[in-house]
């Protein structure tokens, strides 16, 4: 298949949809050779946060001197971003060469496999055939029934905030949910958990003892913010004490035995719990006998990006993007715009998918609002612009529905009030894409 044969196949409305469940991919992969055997994995799971968390961890390990792999989910601009080696998208003819592969096993089987676990299995073998030293595997959806849970026991697996999302398949409450996403859990696996709400915790607590696997809290009290800009946030890590670090043989420079001082490159207050649990992996890791030099942690953190999370697209006047799509996405945004934007109300350019909570998100960033720009995602599952301003305007605010995006931008813009454009990553991605050509154009 050529590229664009290869996408369209790939998403083909069909096989688009979640149907949770292990056996198609694991005949999928038995075809291909289990390519998943022959890698080690960080595997992370959550329901806000797993991008940037995923993003950070691989970038220290990168700056170590490691051959990474790296399969976040979704994709912002370039579908090719779902399956990175050492920060370089799987080039398009390695994509169609193996998606040729796959397809053929895939087309011939019975109970034909879903887009996500196509995807899956054409990333599995693509870093298997580049020979990764550790991939960092993002879940799709929940974590047992889900399709990157074919691996054998990772070395960690990391989970960040847990909160309700997908109810229809996860389960309607916060155990249900902890319970389906702590299926990632393997006996000869360590875990790390962000700081979850204690309903959470008893479930992995209990999981992790049932599977004798080794739990490590990531603290966010031993995280210290010394200062924060939309250039990045200067901080404080307190290391654990010698008598708590691992007792293994590691090199001199390996180990991280006093307190550390870090700039992470991505701002928003909400990257600061990210961080702790991706240090937290890091330390787990060298626990395991895996060397990360304090330069590589320094260096990662400085270097990493992530599109699309609470990033500036322009300082003046200020643009933000921000890819939240629930409620915890957007009392995340809130924290964030009263950090750095502070005693200022914003002009929010807003899209939505009509299955979202939309009131629950427009309860957490009413306070910080001046007025809305609706407009629909491009997705089949997008609430139109006219209802979502129909739904502000009834509760008081004053919403306009441009034409198009790109008059979206432009009129946000016209209002000389920082501009905050979030509610989904299908919007995310036509905004970020669409506002470089507008800059380009102008320049």
């Amino acid at each position: 298949m050529l590229y664009q044969e290869t996408l369209e196949y790939l998403n083909a409305v069909s096989y688009s949809t979640w149907n949770l469940g292990l056996d198609r991919i694991r005949a999928l992969t038995e075809q291909l050779g289990h390519p998943q055997k022959v890698l080690r994995f960080v595997h992370v799971g959550g329901s806000n946060g797993k991008g940037s968390t995923c993003a950070m961890i691989e970038r220290v390990l990168r700056e170590a001197g490691y051959k990474t792999g790296l399969f976040p989910s979704p994709y912002i601009e370039d579908f090719r971003e779902r399956i990175q080696v050492c920060g370089e998208q799987i080039p398009a003819d390695d994509l169609c060469r193996i998606a040729d592969r796959v397809r053929e096993i895939a087309d011939a089987m019975e109970d034909h496999p879903t887009h996500f676990e196509l995807v899956t299995a054409i990333g599995l073998t693509y870093f298997a055939e580049q020979r990764c030293d550790i991939v960092v595997l993002e879940v799709g959806l929940g974590g047992e029934f889900d399709a990157t849970n074919i691996i054998d026991a990772p070395l960690v697996s990391c989970f960040v905030h847990i909160g309700l999302e997908h109810t229809e398949y996860l389960g309607k409450t916060l155990t249900a949910i902890a319970k389906t996403k702590s299926g990632i859990i393997k006996e000869g696996a360590d875990v790390v958990c962000y700081e979850n709400d204690e309903e959470v915790m008893s479930v992995i607590r209990s999981v992790c003892e049932e599977r004798g696997c080794p739990l490590h809290i990531a603290s966010f009290a031993r995280l210290m913010l010394m200062q924060a800009s939309f250039t990045g946030q200067t901080l404080s890590w307190e290391l654990p004490s010698e008598a708590a670090l691992p007792q293994v043989n590691l090199p001199a420079d390996a180990l991280l035995t006093d307190g550390l001082q870090l700039t992470l490159a991505l701002p928003g207050e909400y990257q600061l719990h990210n961080l702790a649990t991706a240090l937290t992996v890091i330390e787990t890791l060298r626990g395991r006998g895996i060397p990360v030099p304090e330069e590589a942690v320094v260096r990662g953190l400085q270097n990493v990006t992530w599109p699309a999370r609470f990033e500036v697209l322009q300082r003046d006047p200020l643009f933000l993007l921000d890819g939240g799509h629930n409620p915890q996405c957007a009392e995340a945004l809130a924290d964030s715009i009263r950090l750095y934007v502070p005693g200022k109300k914003v002009v929010f350019l807003m899209g939505v998918l009509k299955d979202k909570d939309v009131a629950g998100i427009i309860e957490q960033i009413a306070p910080y609002a001046k007025e809305f720009f609706c407009v629909t995602p491009d997705s089949p599952r997008a609430l139109s612009g006219l209802e979502l301003a129909a739904y502000l305007r009834a509760r008081g605010f004053h919403a306009t529905v441009p034409e198009n995006l790109k008059e979206a931008i432009r009129q946000s813009l016209r209002t000389g009030e920082a501009v905050v454009a979030f509610g989904s990553l299908y919007l995310a991605g036509s905004v970020r894409t669409l506002f470089a050509k507008m800059r380009d154009a102008d320049s």
